[in-house]
């Protein structure tokens, strides 16, 4: 019998250490965030807290962004 690698659908869950670095902050800031129940989107396993990857990229996308230059329409 030829064993066949198994593929699953699952994408690697983020640690708060991994979080903080992605978004160039402390640790503590993603936990403060977490303990107000602000995003990032977190899930427990046990007593760990994980992130995936698709609720920081919703959380980036969430976020106000600048620097564009807006003209007064005449």
């Amino acid at each position: 019998m030829v064993s066949e690698a198994v593929s699953y659908p699952f994408e690697k869950l983020l640690t708060e250490g991994e979080v903080a670095k992605i978004l160039s902050v402390s640790v503590a800031t993603i936990r403060r965030r977490r303990l107000l129940r602000q995003p990032p989107v977190w899930i427990k396993i046990g007593a760990s807290v994980r992130y995936t990857p698709q609720s920081i990229s919703a959380f980036l996308g969430s976020l106000p962004s600048g620097g564009g230059h807006q003209t007064e329409a005449r």
